[in-house]
């Protein structure tokens, strides 16, 4: 089993965020020396009150401090982008990190996106597959023919070629039966997000494994996302991450959408989803996951808008105490 850094680059509106660029090379830092394998971003537009940092800069700014980690978004919204565009990035990022970009991508589902960039919702399924399929084309180096719904190129070749050949492994979000059948379709992973509970992803995994073997396909790793902190104590940790958590996911207010905790107390809530405790019992919960969906590789958020710097790091040097007793 190995462990990612899922890494907060949203911060609570008025905060001066360019004062705390250094905290996420520290934080980079910090995870790479306690063993983590991967470094992950997330991505949204119009976000406002919270400010957040744009994935693209923020991946290739911190790309030389995770040396040797594998990076990449957690999730990029590929429908709003054009894939000639997402692949020429992705290759550079691939060069950049020496064959270590994982794109991450997913469907997206906030209308406000969608309409700023002039896409209908109802066309998202379908730009996603034929971004995947004309993505790996490109890849594969050459100039190449694309005739497609979407998206077309003419006897055109991209800029660069990747170093890991065929290009980046691309990782697939979603939890409805037709995202999970798309990732073992299509995806090199399926990509579990952080806000569903285990008891919501244990029949999309049963879902997703009988769909790897109808399309005899065998994924690179099983990876799952999650909020997670780990205390000095047990008693105190939840308390010490609770005001910024709650913060994180009221957000959903500010951007139209139902909180996802309205009408539920955040503890009924973060139980059996997020990943709070002591060292001890952080582990009896990953050992619970692996055991009960077969997952392998956790990527794990352990900041969140307003929670202090120095109690993130202390989380993630911890987090990577307890993943060293479990190599």
């Amino acid at each position: 089993m190995k462990v990612g850094l899922f890494i907060n680059t949203q911060y609570p509106e008025g905060t001066d965020v360019p004062a705390l660029i250094p905290e996420l090379i520290e934080q980079v830092r910090v995870s790479r020396d306690a063993g983590f394998k991967s470094l992950w971003f997330p991505h949204h537009w119009l976000t406002e009150p919270m400010q957040m940092l744009q994935i693209m800069p923020a991946m290739a700014f911190l790309a030389h401090e995770a040396q040797g980690m594998a990076i990449g978004p957690n999730i990029l919204i590929l429908p709003l982008l054009n894939p000639m565009h997402v692949a020429e990035e992705a290759a550079t990022l691939d060069v950049l990190t020496g064959g270590n970009y994982i794109l991450g991508a997913g469907l997206g589902y906030r209308e406000p996106e969608f309409t700023a960039f002039g896409i209908p919702l109802s066309e998202r399924a379908g730009r996603f597959s034929e971004s995947v399929t004309l993505m790996r084309k490109l890849w594969a180096g050459g100039k190449i023919t694309h005739e497609g719904k979407f998206f077309t190129i003419r006897d055109a070749g991209i800029s660069l070629k990747p170093v890991r050949p065929g290009g980046p492994p691309i990782y697939i979000a979603g939890l409805v039966d037709s995202a999970v059948r798309r990732a073992a379709r299509i995806g090199d992973a399926w990509l579990i997000a952080n806000a569903s509970s285990i008891q919501e992803i244990s029949g999309p995994m049963q879902a997703y494994r009988s769909a790897l073997a109808e399309y005899c396909r065998t994924p690179l790793e099983f990876p799952i996302a999650r909020e997670c902190y780990v205390g000095s104590s047990h008693k105190t940790a939840f308390e010490e991450c609770r005001a910024a958590m709650i913060y994180k996911y009221e957000a959903y207010k500010a951007w139209g959408m139902t909180s996802p905790l309205d009408g539920v107390s955040f503890d009924d809530f973060a139980r059996d989803r997020f990943i709070i405790g002591d060292k001890e019992s952080v582990k009896d919960e990953i050992l619970r996951y692996k055991e009960l969906l077969g997952v392998n590789h956790f990527i794990m958020r352990c900041q969140w808008p307003g929670l202090e710097q120095e109690k993130a790091l202390g989380a993630i040097r911890r987090l990577g105490e307890v993943f060293a007793t479990l190599r």
